[in-house]
């Protein structure tokens, strides 16, 4: 079976305790506007995209970090890539699972339906595929009720949803997240 690959690199997650100076910088040099933002996260885009950019808040994370430890966390978070279907990215799933590679974390975010992995040396990406066929419903979405109550995701169990694909559910009754609870908590690698 020859390999699904994603078809964009799509965005960047960056660690931050300069939060407001990380904003105003990519305001300046990118030109990038805020799609959304709360005390622990800010997601920001240049273009039609729903966000090129996030940053999470390490100094809500671990307020009391001391300035030497404060840097050990700062920096990428993650890199996304995104796949041209919701089949393709369970599928993918499926190949790498059967060569042992498996993903950490299986999020709803309500723009993206995402599965995170790390590399051996704990790099972390997202394969992803987009919930809204228009980046002016994704950004809606971002704006609306439902991503305030929850901007994290919500966990899914991708066999189930590659079983209901396979049986004949459009992927579109997949990808709108109408249930945004319970929020899940953040999920990491755990060192091999």
């Amino acid at each position: 079976m020859s390999r699904i690959r994603p078809k964009a690199f799509v965005h960047i997650v960056y660690r931050t305790h300069r939060f407001d100076l990380m904003l105003d910088w990519y305001r300046t040099v990118f030109g990038a506007h805020v799609q959304f933002q709360n005390e622990m996260l800010a997601f920001m885009a240049y273009d039609e995209e729903h966000h090129r950019f996030a940053f999470v808040n390490l100094d809500l994370l671990d307020p009391d970090a001391k300035e030497k430890d404060r840097t050990g966390l700062v920096g990428v978070d993650h890199v996304a890539y995104t796949f041209a279907s919701l089949r393709d990215l369970l599928e993918n799933r499926q190949q790498l699972k059967a060569i042992g590679i498996e993903p950490y974390w299986c999020i709803h975010h309500g723009i993206t339906v995402s599965l995170y992995y790390a590399d051996p040396d704990g790099n972390q990406m997202e394969f992803q595929v987009e919930s809204y066929s228009t980046p002016e419903d994704a950004n809606a979405f971002m704006t609306g009720p439902g991503y305030t109550e929850n901007p994290i995701g919500v966990e899914f169990d991708p066999e189930d949803w590659l079983t209901r694909l396979q049986a004949g559910t459009p992927e579109s009754d997949l990808l709108i997240r109408e249930i945004h609870q319970p929020v899940s908590p953040l999920r990491f690698p755990t060192p091999s």
